[in-house]
């Protein structure tokens, strides 16, 4: 029997198998499909093969990152859903696609990572808690910035010379994405009928975390609440697809036929990649400590004054508290 393929994608959290849309969009699609997934869901992309989340683990491609290829490669191994579409529903998959994230990512992004209530209260506490530790001092921030220059690549060099007007915009357009897809579902179960299709991984992926966060600031997130065949369509995907809460699902739980196969979290490398994270870790909070002048080194004066500078044990015991 051929190994199965491999999945790495960020840890459940809010309710959601995965706190990532873009985790959430693969696992969802392999949900659909069921196909055969080993799925390891980690709090660090260190813990990924290729330093992303998802990444797919395959014998014959090697390790893909990409949402979209990973799709792509899941199709090629006949885990198709949208198998029974015809033409023009798969023109519509396309267009809605780019109407997801042309109009309705980049506000996601700003609701979590760039909203100061939001990112502090919410985004930053979840991945810092969540995150082991020495990677949780750093990791939360990097990904902070990641998601700015990425906002900055959507938005363009001079989006922040107006930042109000131009959030204005885009939370207005936000709101009309999300109307435009409460028309098009109607009372649907999925956007093509009675059976889910790539198109509903992707929606449901942008809309469940929005949907589930617990923001202090959820100007979107009260107009999504507003459309009820919507709120409804993202509960019936989890009730049917993920029936368990935060996607660690117990023992006695049912699985998807076919679908994650082998769900775990443990990694063949695990005590190295623990291992080099201390390391890094340490030598960072040395460097800081040194830079700050937090520690320093004494030259001369052999006086018990001398004798009695700050102990990293201390430092890491008022980090930790």
């Amino acid at each position: 029997m051929a190994a199965p393929m491999e999945l790495f994608c960020w840890a459940g959290g809010w309710g959601l198998p995965s706190v990532d849309p873009d985790c959430l969009a693969v696992l969802t699609y392999a949900r659909f499909t069921g196909a055969p997934l080993k799925v390891h869901r980690v709090t660090s992309p260190w813990r990924s093969p290729s330093g992303h989340l998802p990444a797919l683990r395959t014998r014959d491609e090697g390790t893909i990152s990409k949402t979209q290829q990973i799709i792509t490669h899941l199709r090629k191994q006949k885990y198709n859903a949208d198998y029974d579409l015809s033409a023009t529903q798969g023109a519509d998959t396309l267009a809605f696609v780019s109407l997801l994230e042309e109009k309705l990512l980049p506000v996601l992004i700003h609701t979590f990572w760039v909203d100061a209530k939001n990112y502090v209260e919410h985004t930053r506490k979840w991945y810092a808690e969540t995150i082991p530790f020495p990677l949780n001092f750093f990791l939360p921030n990097s990904m902070h910035k990641q998601h700015l220059e990425r906002l900055q690549l959507m938005w363009g060099d001079g989006y922040m010379e107006d930042e109000e007007k131009l959030e204005k915009e885009l939370y207005r357009d936000a709101r009309e994405c999300l109307t435009l897809l409460s028309q098009r579902l109607g009372s649907q179960k999925f956007f093509f009928g009675d059976s889910p299709a790539s198109l509903d991984a992707f929606v449901f992926s942008r809309l469940a975390p929005l949907l589930k966060a617990k923001l202090p600031n959820g100007k979107l997130q009260q107009h999504l609440k507003s459309l009820q065949n919507l709120c409804n369509y993202c509960t019936s995907i989890l009730s049917l697809y993920f029936p368990w809460d935060g996607g660690d699902p117990p023992a006695s739980a049912p699985r998807a036929a076919g679908a994650d196969g082998g769900e775990a979290e443990e990694d063949p490398h695990k005590r190295r990649k623990q291992l080099l994270s201390v390391l890094v870790g340490l030598g960072a909070m040395l460097g800081y400590a040194f830079l700050s002048g937090i520690v320093s080194i004494q030259r001369g004066g052999a006086g018990p004054t001398a004798r009695q500078p700050i102990t990293m044990e201390q430092e890491e015991e008022e980090e930790e508290d």
